[in-house]
């Protein structure tokens, strides 16, 4: 793909995929401009790397959809002092939109090689404010201090305590929550030391992210 075509690809991506499915903010749209998600598609699937769909990474692994990357990052409305955390850095794509608007991202991921290969990314995309670590993001993870926003790039049966617990007063959370083929995007909000409030913003389905335990979802 020839750098016109790389731009035309990449624009429509974002006015027919993106902008349609209500990603509307101004800065989003800017931001997945200039952020190179070719860079971050595995060379085996670079002629995808614009597709609406998900993008193999191994491991039972993928990158979102764009418009599904797009939407949740609108929703978490990070903002340039922030720290945030996301759990499971797949390619590094995720943490890459993240840091272009926090002060700083820690980026978690349970698989060796998915964390090196978004290590590689971030490092060639020159961004010095994101540490990718190989941890699994479903445990209790020690010493991380807190979190102005947090991003699950993936789905959950349901969002684990020891996650809200990181949130700062303020803090959000974004997370696909859910069992198919009912899943919501949602968002947790730290209200004080004590409470957090969630709400469904939309309905969404996402693969699972690795580690996390399920939950039954039948009623009795």
């Amino acid at each position: 793909m020839n750098l016109s075509n790389t731009a035309t690809a990449r624009f429509n991506m974002i006015e027919q995929q993106i902008r349609p499915w209500n990603v509307l903010d101004a800065g989003i749209l800017v931001l997945l401009g200039a952020v190179k998600r070719e860079d971050f598609v595995p060379m085996a699937h670079k002629a995808l790397a614009f597709a609406d769909m998900e993008i193999p990474l191994g491991h039972g692994q993928c990158m979102l959809a764009p418009r599904m990357e797009a939407r949740l990052l609108q929703d978490l409305k990070v903002r340039a002092h922030e720290r945030v955390l996301e759990i499971g850095s797949g390619s590094g794509y995720m943490a890459a939109l993240l840091a272009s608007q926090a002060h700083s991202v820690l980026s978690l991921e349970i698989h060796a090689e998915l964390a090196d290969l978004a290590h590689s990314n971030v490092g060639r995309a020159g961004l010095h404010n994101v540490e990718i670590q190989l941890a699994d993001g479903a445990r209790a993870l020690p010493q991380s201090g807190l979190f102005d926003a947090i991003m699950l790039s993936g789905s959950v049966a349901e969002v684990p305590q020891h996650l809200l617990d990181l949130l700062s007063v303020g803090g959000r959370l974004m997370a696909v929550v859910g069992h198919e083929p009912i899943m919501g995007a949602t968002l947790f909000t730290r209200i004080s030391g004590t409470e957090v409030q969630s709400q469904t913003l939309w309905d969404a389905n996402a693969p699972r992210l690795h580690g996390f335990a399920e939950t039954s979802h039948f009623t009795f």
